[in-house]
């Protein structure tokens, strides 16, 4: 899991503490962190993205 002082990802919805917050696969890159090669720069190259759960 994400540390509270690094930044959070284009495609992180919330920070890692907030209620509510969970990893799921970064549909960008599919979990794989790259995107043609490149680092992906929805989830930063991690594979994964904050995401809202629950209803």
């Amino acid at each position: 899991m994400q540390q509270d002082n690094e930044p959070l990802n284009p495609g992180d919805e919330a920070p890692p503490d907030a209620p509510g917050v969970g990893e799921d696969i970064c549909p960008a890159c599919k979990g794989t962190g790259k995107v043609e090669e490149m680092q992906c720069t929805v989830c930063g190259g991690t594979g994964k993205v904050l995401q809202g759960i629950g209803g």
